[in-house]
């Protein structure tokens, strides 16, 4: 599983790293399970947006993550928000 944290800090660049996200993400065989800008923050630190991707091994997580694609569109992903990101493993 991907996990990522995010906190907004400029909606518009945000808003564009989403729109071209679908493009990109269906090129790998990711599957997302939640992008949630609704998050109920019951201990810790609210964040704005919580997202988890899940993949088949940690190799494809890298594919996605590193490809020069998602690299490309990440600009704006970086410039829209702050982003701690976590890769941990799935119970079979």
């Amino acid at each position: 599983l991907v996990i990522a944290a995010l906190k907004f800090k400029d909606l518009e660049r945000y808003r564009a790293y989403q729109a071209a996200f679908p493009a990109v993400f269906g090129q790998f065989n990711g599957r997302l399970l939640a992008a949630d800008e609704d998050v109920r923050t019951v201990d810790g630190e609210a964040v704005d947006k919580l997202v988890v991707m899940q993949f088949p091994s940690d190799e494809e997580a890298d594919a996605f993550r590193y490809s020069p694609e998602y690299l490309e569109i990440a600009k704006d992903r970086d410039a829209g928000a702050d982003v701690t990101c976590w890769v941990a493993k799935a119970f079979a």
